[in-house]
């Protein structure tokens, strides 16, 4: 036994670092968008049509994930993983930049003004987004496998920042003010009379959207470094366990010391055990591999559009103040949920079964009072209120927790299973997207009443 030395831990905490900074840039352009929407909306024709219209964009961006992973089935190897990824971050550096500048432009399209630029711009950044789902994560198979996690933590980091930003922005603070309307003389009221009625109103910005955009094309470039640094650094290549993978095609070892990895992820498992699969390294059976991926689609539906569609109907019915609360600390909980899996990472299947049915049944009730707004349970008490930050809190941290660990087990599984997790990612986020956008945006079976003015009894 020997203890660590100084430089390398140090080594250690730079790839750590890199991988958490590399991790950040994966969703940090397109949940930027979504959180500046309350000072978009009011300049743009579209006005609160347009989170409809960008949920519809960022799915039709999954043509990005669909073609990688055909590549990846069909021509295994002919894909320059690292060039894709030097591309799509190079993308996203851009449309964010330009963004800053054409935002609010609009072109005329039979006869009507529409915010073309900010649309296209947007698909870009979402085809960006979710094509590092499946190629980001596998790009992490070269690091040892304690880096997933780290990983993990920065894509978590892509929401907490530009929410944590925004706050600071002031973006989305309403204030109830007075405003005074005169009665008429027909109610035989001898002088008239005055009434007061409280009328929602923006608060103005600290700082400009350009600003925002700017910064979110900052946070792009900063993971364009860390992308560089994992590549060339050669601290960070001493980290690297082997090199068995060139664009996703595995390599044979040249000599024993290179064979699989795997001192993390199952300490229990058998050495010489007979494949169970052809899926991976065999260590899971078929049906074990359908309910991993099963659970992954499951969740990734729940946290990444079901619930997330309806927040501000379970939520604003309580005030500005539980709102803004449960988004920011929502936010904080999956790095937080990341960093709890780096110490305590519990691989049992039916320990994750066990928990995605616990956030399962916190998103009812999260579901129920959306349902019910503007007149949801406890609406007019202050527990209501702590009582849905809290289930937001729960609800993000059980998940995210699910997700790490299933991509943990699937690390070890090989380079094509991370594939195969991204973009189950992207399906069950596609398939709960189909499913909330009639009944949000069509159909409109959600009300979310007057901040100021609606009364429950």
């Amino acid at each position: 036994f020997t203890l660590p030395n100084k430089e390398s831990t140090n080594m250690s905490l730079l790839t750590h670092l890199l991988a958490c900074l590399f991790g950040m840039g994966s969703w940090v352009s397109i949940n930027g968008l979504w959180v500046e929407l309350p000072l978009i909306v009011p300049q743009i024709p579209e006005a609160w049509y347009l989170p409809s219209y960008l949920s519809v964009i960022i799915q039709m961006a999954n043509i990005g994930p669909l073609f990688v992973t055909l590549m990846h089935r069909f021509r295994p190897g002919t894909l320059n993983e690292r060039a894709v990824i030097y591309v799509i971050i190079g993308l996203g550096t851009v449309a964010t930049f330009l963004l800053g500048f054409f935002w609010k432009e609009t072109v005329v399209v039979a006869g009507v003004a529409r915010s073309v630029p900010l649309l296209v711009l947007t698909f870009f950044l979402a085809a960006v987004d979710c094509t590092s789902s499946v190629t980001f994560l596998p790009f992490m198979m070269r690091l040892k496998s304690q880096y997933l996690t780290t990983y993990y933590i920065g894509e978590g980091v892509s929401g907490l920042l530009p929410s944590l930003v925004a706050l600071i922005q002031g973006a989305g603070v309403v204030h109830c003010i007075n405003s005074t309307q005169s009665v008429n003389y027909t109610l035989n009221i001898p002088n008239g009379s005055v009434t007061f009625d409280l009328q929602a109103q923006y608060q103005p910005a600290n700082f400009s959207t350009e600003v925002f955009f700017f910064f979110l094309s900052a946070m792009m470039l900063v993971c364009l470094g860390a992308f560089l640094l994992l590549n060339y650094h050669p601290s960070v290549a001493r980290e690297q366990p082997n090199s068995r993978y060139t664009n996703g095609v595995k390599q044979k070892p040249k000599n024993r010391e290179l064979v699989e990895q795997n001192p993390m992820m199952d300490p229990y498992r058998p050495e010489n055990q007979k494949p169970r699969s052809s899926f991976g390294t065999g260590s899971y059976s078929w049906m074990e591999v359908f309910y991993i991926f099963g659970i992954l689609a499951w969740v990734n539906a729940l946290s990444n559009t079901v619930l997330p569609s309806v927040q501000s109907y379970s939520c604003m019915p309580y005030g500005n103040n539980a709102y803004h609360l449960s988004a920011s600390l929502a936010a904080l909980s999956n790095p937080l949920a990341c960093f709890i899996a780096m110490f305590l990472p519990i691989r049992s299947l039916l320990f994750i079964g066990a928990l995605a049915v616990i956030g399962t049944g916190v998103g009812v009730y999260i579901m129920i009072m959306a349902v019910l707004s503007p007149c949801p349970v406890l609406v007019n008490d202050t527990s209501g209120g702590v009582i849905i930050v809290l289930a937001w809190v729960l609800f993000i941290l059980t998940l995210s927790y699910v997700k790490v660990i299933i991509g943990v087990i699937l690390r070890d599984e090989g380079h094509s299973a991370l594939v195969w997790c991204g973009a189950v990612v992207q399906l069950g986020s596609l398939l709960g997207a189909v499913t909330m956008f009639p009944l949000v945006s069509v159909y409109d079976y959600f009300s979310s009443g007057d901040p100021c003015n609606t009364k429950c009894s």
